[in-house]
């Protein structure tokens, strides 16, 4: 399976749009996620072993209500996946007045 169906099927239970990089929709609520890094995590033999994925997944609400459940359910979703938390930013976009958490994961996979 590939890291974006991953990503994807991990969050479909949430029932809010889930796009890599953009998303094309109306909804006031969704979820956008791109890959930043991708690095060999384990060499051995001159072979990578073991490929670290670097991902940064957002939330994006107008509504404050959902905002920090929303968060927490796509990191307690991604976590019981194999995803490892590296950091978490609260924003607030004021132009489109858009409550945004940017939330950055590591997940190793076997080659």
């Amino acid at each position: 399976m590939s890291m974006n169906k991953l990503i994807m099927s991990t969050l479909k239970p949430l029932n809010y749009p889930v796009y890599p990089l953009h998303y094309p929709g109306e909804s006031d609520t969704y979820i956008t996620f791109f890959r930043y890094n991708e690095s060999a995590s384990l060499n051995a033999d001159d072979e990578e072993k073991i490929t670290g994925f670097y991902y940064q997944v957002d939330v994006w609400t107008k509504n404050p209500s959902i905002y920090e459940s929303l968060s927490k359910q796509v990191k307690d979703s991604l976590e019981a996946n194999g995803f490892v938390r590296r950091s978490a930013n609260d924003l607030y976009e004021k132009e489109t007045q858009v409550y945004h958490k940017a939330m950055r994961f590591y997940y190793a996979k076997n080659k």
